[in-house]
């Protein structure tokens, strides 16, 4: 078990491009989890044979294993050790950063009310009507900085922080001729009704999703408490439970709760993650360990597990012994 925290490397953590969540199996995210979740030290010599056999536990085969190996790898996520064959794999130091950093990021999303001050980043732009394609990168560009659409051409985003926005926009806007924006701060006078902000949101799909995921756990966090779940299946599950959350923390724009429709399951949702990944830590660990050790035997003194900070945690989470 241990704590996030931090560590000194020479690049930044944000340069390490991980992998983007797909619908359907996908190794490469896989893999990054179960690093990001039992594995700590850069020192780690982890043989090419061991992560086939801790893949396998999913039900993914050694030639999509090895081919998520190399693309992680030309990810920077981890690198090669040497120039022996087979290959020996090692993570670097800002992965490691990295994966602490959005473990906590997916682990504390929730843990506690945003901090309200009613302002909200606004960006309203005009482009020619033949600038098709200009729109369609700078709607890309706002998304992927977390704002969303509230009419055409006026897209919104919660706080008072503009971040890289204008630096966007002038890379992609600044030589098209008639081509207008504006960044503002700015409060709106109806806040939460159906000409405000909220109503830019899919707050109703978001709502249903957490419900989704509630019922999808839901006999898993029984069995768990019950303690009908061996280590075996905790591997798996835990893994699971964890690559189904961490979705909402990039959805979920965390507004305030009078923005919010009654009753809001986020906080249940996110109950049910804790525990259960509280819980299966140990068994979890205790089997990458058994299944890694035939194809490297230093196996259990580097595999470890990830544990939610205790300013996370908000339920009572059962201990594994």
């Amino acid at each position: 078990m241990r704590q996030a925290c931090g560590v000194n490397v020479h690049l930044s953590a944000d340069d390490v491009r991980t992998p983007r969540a797909q619908a359907g199996p996908n190794p490469q995210h896989l893999l990054a989890t179960l690093l990001g979740e039992y594995l700590d030290s850069s020192d780690a010599d982890l043989p090419s044979a061991a992560v086939v056999a801790m893949l396998g536990e999913f039900g993914i085969s050694e030639s999509s294993a090895r081919a998520a190996l190399s693309r992680l790898t030309k990810r920077g996520l981890i690198a090669v050790r040497g120039s022996g064959r087979p290959p020996v794999y090692h993570l670097t130091p800002q992965a490691i950063a990295r994966h602490r950093s959005r473990m906590d990021h997916f682990l504390g999303f929730g843990a506690r009310p945003p901090r309200w001050t009613g302002d909200w980043v606004t960006v309203s732009f005009s482009i020619p009507q033949s600038g098709q394609a200009l729109r369609h990168a700078v709607r890309k560009a706002l998304g992927a900085l977390g704002f969303v659409r509230l009419y055409d051409s006026v897209w919104i985003r919660p706080g008072s922080e503009s971040g890289g926005v204008s630096r966007v926009l002038h890379d992609i806007l600044d030589d098209v001729g008639d081509g207008r924006w504006s960044v503002m701060h700015t409060r709106f006078d109806e806040e939460a009704g159906p000409h405000g902000p909220a109503a830019a949101y899919d707050l109703a799909g978001l709502a249903s999703a957490y419900e989704d995921f509630i019922a999808q756990y839901a006999d898993l966090r029984t069995a768990v408490r019950d303690g009908e779940i061996d280590a075996t299946r905790a591997l798996v599950a835990r893994t699971s439970v964890m690559d189904s959350w961490r979705k909402f923390p990039d959805v979920d724009p965390d507004l305030p709760e009078h923005l919010l429709p009654t009753p809001w399951p986020r906080q249940a949702a996110r109950d049910l993650l804790l525990e259960i990944h509280s819980a299966l830590g140990s068994l979890a660990e205790a089997r990458l360990v058994q299944v890694a050790t035939p194809h490297w035997s230093d196996a259990a003194s580097w595999i470890t597990h990830f544990q939610a900070s205790e300013d996370f945690v908000s339920v009572p989470a059962r201990r594994d012994c």
